[in-house]
């Protein structure tokens, strides 16, 4: 396992990665914070880190990156499969968990699947921004679940310019 820093417009990011590709990208001190890292991993930059760097250098321009850095996210099937749900979310749109959780069901053949689960397995991804789990919204509007934190919610949103209105900040301890 491989670790690097990124000083982003936001804050600092660790950003870590294995043979495979990118398996985190975390705000520092965020909620979760690098939960998945091994204690042994070597602060270098690998070919992933690297590209996962030039995404973000992008990114932070306000522009939509026209390539992905190789990807590992590492969890169940389940988080693996709203993983990639987040991942088909256009770059400056949004979705709910109620949405998400619609789109998940029709893929499982159930007739229902929860939002609150679904939830949680946005809230738990490892790989914030790239995979851009703060395009999700409560269905009410609400900008509330970014382990990042909901100022750097608001502004990635603001960044890829996203339509804002009908959106607000919940009070505190409020549910999806």
């Amino acid at each position: 396992m491989y670790t690097m820093h990124y000083d982003s417009p936001l804050g600092g990011i660790l950003l870590a990665a294995d043979d495979t590709g990118l398996t985190g990208l975390w705000f520092d001190g965020q909620k979760y914070f690098a939960n998945e890292l091994p204690a042994e991993h070597i602060e270098r930059e690998t070919e992933s880190l690297a590209l996962a760097r030039r995404w973000l250098d992008v990114y932070f321009t306000g522009k939509e990156p026209d390539f992905m850095p190789p990807l590992h996210p590492i969890g169940s099937g389940f988080r693996q499969a709203v993983w990639k749900l987040l991942l088909d979310i256009p770059y400056g749109q949004t979705t709910t968990y109620g949405q998400l959780a619609r789109c998940l069901a029709v893929q499982m053949g159930r007739d229902h699947m929860s939002a609150q689960a679904v939830g949680g397995a946005v809230g738990h991804n490892e790989i914030s921004i790239i995979i851009p789990c703060h395009r999700v919204v409560g269905s009410s509007g609400s900008l509330t679940g970014y382990a990042g934190g909901i100022d750097k919610k608001v502004k990635l949103l603001e960044l890829e310019r996203t339509d804002m209105r009908g959106f607000f900040i919940p009070a505190m301890g409020t549910a999806l």
